[in-house]
């Protein structure tokens, strides 16, 4: 059996050198995808570039992602039926990305799988580990959010703008802060 690459690795959750040549080149298509969609006018490019749209892993009808938008690989990006990302977002998708039906996405949110190693000599080789995030379907994301590795937002919930997700939010629950905490 042949040994596992570092993709294998990466996709399997355990720790992966990201600094892979494969790996490095699979994000250089992804740059290259999120720059035609980010300097292509709406007019021109439709909802979604086309070579953004081939990388993903899942595009639903209806989905709207704004210029600019960047993403790591894309390969692991499931966007459900008319989604839309708002200016500015991020999603670095070393993990699965699932985003549900309806969800919207306020300018700048982020959202980050890679976990860096803690030790500094792992760290500057390049050692990392994906964690995946999943958004339920209706959920609202406000405005310079940031999703962690690891979370879950259930159906119908709502972060407020600047919150900071660590942990699982659950369905229909409004969570704000730094770290988000569920409100009301």
């Amino acid at each position: 059996m042949a040994p596992l690459t570092e993709r294998d690795k990466m996709q399997a959750g355990d720790w992966y050198r990201c600094l892979d040549p494969d790996l490095l080149a699979m994000q250089a298509r992804a740059r290259d995808a999120c720059h035609q969609h980010s300097t292509t006018a709406p007019d021109t490019r439709g909802p979604i570039g086309a070579t953004l749209r081939a990388l993903m892993a899942q595009v639903g009808e209806g989905t709207f992602v704004e210029a600019p938008f960047h993403c790591a690989y894309g390969i692991n990006i499931h966007l459900g039926r008319d989604v839309y990302l708002n200016a500015g977002c991020t999603i670095l998708d070393t993990a699965p990305v699932h985003i549900g039906d309806r969800c919207m996405l306020g300018p700048q949110v982020q959202i980050y799988c890679p976990e860096h190693h803690h030790d500094p000599v792992q760290r500057r080789a390049g050692l990392e580990r994906a964690h995946p995030v999943t958004l339920g379907a209706d959920v609202w994301i406000g405005g310079g959010a940031t999703l962690l590795g690891g979370v879950t937002i259930g159906a119908g919930a709502i972060v407020g703008a600047g919150s900071v997700v660590t942990r699982d939010v659950p369905q229909g629950a409004t969570v704000m802060g730094n770290p988000a905490r569920q409100r009301g």
